[in-house]
């Protein structure tokens, strides 16, 4: 048997330790050849594939990024499910494991729909796929960007500047919870609780009454309450999802403007989905690679694995496509106790 492998989307840490577990246990334990392509759906349909042996996967589930490399390539717009099938067929692929986000995991489901063999690894530093607790890359992701805030905390209180902290999340705000609490965040800002202008302020000005220097950690999807659509300025990617981004340097001077408190702000950006992947990444990678191959030995097309508690299972495509994993409004409500 003879089993693709892509990485589609962008990149999160602990891919690597995916492909790894994936390629290790197959050749070792099942005798198993495996194919890896090249830049996602991408590689796929232009036939950019090659084999993966165990020699390729040696220590790299340490690594960040994906050896197989990765693009937001759409298949559907470059000859869809017969291109595809067309491929697997020339390489005498009997089964795809597709680990990626909502829109590779969304492109999976159709061209499983239309009968080809494929199951799922979800991946996103976000965290926002519901029908799993957590996935890979979000603790690195948080850890980088608590670090992040850490190092700002010290050059605000040096200055005494008030700190604007944007990091990643689209249209949800784990990373912007977690990593703001870990922090200290005196506000924390995520799209699912619109916020006007002056409360933030009186956050920070409550902050600064106090001695302190204020940090306000933001989501990138986050959106003021004169707003009705999230801030972008950089258009759309290739499956039509705009390109978020920038409400960082949008609100630092609406806050100096309102207090008068000398803020800067920093985009975190890409910096925390590369580099090393934390341990907690690497055991959840590779235990959802495991899965991931268990499901092709039981030939489960159409599934993806998940965590649910602490338990590896596997669910439907369409369970994570469904809806967003979004923070609840109690969760939220919880930590605003420790705003100002």
């Amino acid at each position: 048997m003879s089993i693709g492998i892509l990485t589609s989307g962008g990149d999160a840490p602990g891919l690597n330790a995916v492909i790894r577990a994936v390629v290790f246990s197959g050749t070792q334990i099942h005798d198993l050849d495996f194919l890896g392509v090249r830049y996602g759906w991408k590689g796929l349909v232009e036939n950019d594939i090659r084999p993966l042996v165990r020699h390729d996967i040696m220590g790299i589930s340490k690594q960040g990024g994906t050896i197989l490399g990765t693009s937001r390539t759409n298949p559907f717009e470059h000859g869809g499910v017969e291109r595809v099938r067309e491929v697997m067929a020339a390489n005498n692929m009997d089964a795809l494991i597709a680990i990626g986000g909502e829109g590779t995991l969304a492109a999976a489901k159709r061209l499983s729909d239309q009968g080809l063999p494929i199951v799922g690894v979800p991946k996103t530093v976000d965290n926002d796929l519901d029908a799993t607790d957590y996935t890979f890359g979000f603790d690195t992701a948080v850890q980088i960007a608590t670090e992040a805030m850490d190092r700002l905390r010290t050059t605000g209180d040096s200055h005494q500047r008030c700190m604007v902290a944007e990091v990643m999340g689209r249209y949800v705000g784990w990373i912007a919870l977690h990593s703001g609490v870990a922090a200290g965040a005196h506000a924390i800002l995520i799209p699912e609780r619109k916020t006007s202008i002056d409360q933030i302020c009186e956050w920070v000005t409550k902050a600064k009454d106090r001695g302190r220097a204020p940090l306000v950690a933001v989501a990138e999807g986050f959106l003021l309450d004169t707003m009705t659509d999230a801030h972008s300025a950089r258009g759309l990617d290739a499956f039509g999802r705009p390109r978020l981004g920038g409400i960082g340097e949008l609100l630092a001077p609406m806050i100096e403007e309102r207090t008068g408190i000398e803020t800067r702000a920093t985009t975190l950006g890409h910096i925390q989905r590369g580099g090393t992947p934390t341990a907690y990444d690497r055991v959840l990678a590779t235990r959802l690679g495991w899965g991931a191959l268990k499901m092709v030995l039981e030939e489960r097309w159409g599934y993806m694995v998940a965590l649910r508690g602490t338990e590896i299972v596997d669910v439907p495509f369409e369970a994570a496509l469904g809806s967003l994993k979004v923070v609840p409004q109690e969760r939220y409500e919880e930590v605003m106790a420790l705003f100002g």
